[in-house]
């Protein structure tokens, strides 16, 4: 049973690796290629930029293998026999703690590349070195009080249920529903300062727009978002009463009040369609999947591991597999995901007007400008990570001639992929 775990993990990443290899190569022959949506010298870039952070998901992905067969081969032993603790509660608060910090420390590197290295050379990154440290101290403070209570949680529940795993579900979904509901005021106190919308005219149009589908806010926000990333984005956060509109201060500066609202009009219809619940319907059935499969492991396999079957070790097991299963589930939800997109820029055009269909379009092509987005992806790439269409396929729908049907990246080999 080891031997098969360790290798579902293993052509797990032999494919997360392949994939990778065909973007880089066809994004490598697609961006000698002539321009797409941006300028020339923006469309190189941007597959500069789309190269260089799939090499680094490769390196990752290596590095995220070795690391689980060291905590399979000795590790998880490791940490159970460096924590001391008689009772059984603190014991898993420990060690899975221990487990989750020590995954973290191992990231943060990459992390640090990522935001010191290819945003600071690419122009995305904002922040200063204080202001990161700040918040990882912050992300680490927050998972040590958040994790306890929830891993103590899972705890009672594993140990006073037969049934644990149908329980444990419940009460992670719940933890889900509940982080939808609260992540606008956790990120508010925590992270980026929302202030209200002080532009009267603009904050009368969107409501205008919500009131057009019954979308019922707390409050339309901008966020300070340009201190810490240059791309421009906006989410409507939370559930029920808790719900709000909040806008990064980058999109607020870019687009125009029409191309804004587009956006926003495009948000709504998520709204509207119900995808929010869709989506977390759709985290339930994978949590339900995998705790139902980790629920029923057979005792040979702890056997192996040369562990006893205990509440910390199945939660670790979890942790470790749930990378595998997200992949799996990835390209199920990729197409529900892209089907739900297409049909909330249907109604962001509609509830823009006439013109809602330009503006919208437009409103897309500054995002690709100004995020550095390269519009053309391998298939296989797509199929695999791409939860929203392709935007080229998203300005056809729009009906916008964006003049770019050339597959010939596809053909031959792939050159100079590392």
């Amino acid at each position: 049973m080891l031997m098969t775990i360790i290798g579902i993990y293993t052509l797990y990443v032999l494919v997360f690796i392949y994939v990778s290899v065909m973007q880089i190569g066809y994004i490598n022959q697609a961006k000698r290629k002539p321009a797409v949506l941006l300028s020339a010298s923006e469309f190189l870039k941007a597959g500069s930029y789309a190269v260089a952070k799939e090499k680094m998901k490769i390196v990752n992905a290596f590095v995220d293998y070795f690391v689980f067969i060291a905590w399979i081969g000795f590790g998880i032993l490791f940490l159970e026999k460096t924590m001391f603790f008689q009772n059984d509660a603190l014991m898993s608060i420990a060690v899975v703690l221990g487990f989750i910090l020590i995954n973290s420390l191992i990231a943060l590197p990459f992390s640090y590349y990522e935001k010191f290295v290819l945003d600071e050379k690419f122009g995305f990154n904002k922040s200063t070195k204080a202001l990161y440290i700040k918040d990882t101290l912050i992300a680490f403070l927050l998972t040590i009080v958040i994790g306890s209570l929830v891993i103590w949680g899972i705890h009672l529940i594993m140990s006073n249920f037969s049934l644990w795993w149908l329980w444990s579900f419940v009460f992670i979904f719940g933890i889900v529903i509940l982080i939808n509901m609260l992540f606008p005021t956790f990120r508010a106190l925590f992270f980026d300062k929302l202030t209200p919308l002080e532009n009267e005219e603009l904050s009368g149009e969107i409501k205008t727009l919500m009131d057009k589908t019954g979308f019922v806010s707390s409050g339309v926000f901008i966020s300070d978002a340009s201190k810490r990333d240059a791309r421009l984005n906006a989410y409507f956060g939370g559930l029920g009463k808790t719900k709000r509109v909040v806008l990064f201060d980058t999109l607020i500066q870019k687009l125009s009040t029409k191309e804004l609202l587009a956006v926003l009009g495009h948000e709504l219809g998520h709204y509207a369609h119900g995808d929010i619940y869709k989506n977390i319907a759709m985290v339930g059935v994978m949590l339900f999947a995998m705790l139902g499969i980790f629920g029923n492991l057979p005792e040979s396999l702890y056997l192996e591991l040369g562990l006893r079957e205990s509440p910390y070790l199945v939660m670790i097991l979890l942790m470790l597999f749930m990378p595998v299963l997200g992949f799996i589930m990835m390209p199920l939800m990729g197409i529900v995901s892209r089907h739900n997109e297409y049909a909330a820029d249907k109604m962001g055009s509609e509830l823009g007007g006439a013109s809602g269909s330009i503006e919208l379009a437009n409103a897309l092509k500054k995002l690709v400008t100004e995020n550095k987005s390269f519009p053309l992806s391998h298939p296989l790439f797509i199929f695999f990570h791409y939860t929203h269409p392709p935007v080229l396929e998203r300005l056809k729908v729009l009906g916008v001639d964006v003049g770019a049907s050339d597959k010939s990246a596809l053909e031959g080999t792939c050159q100079a992929v590392l």
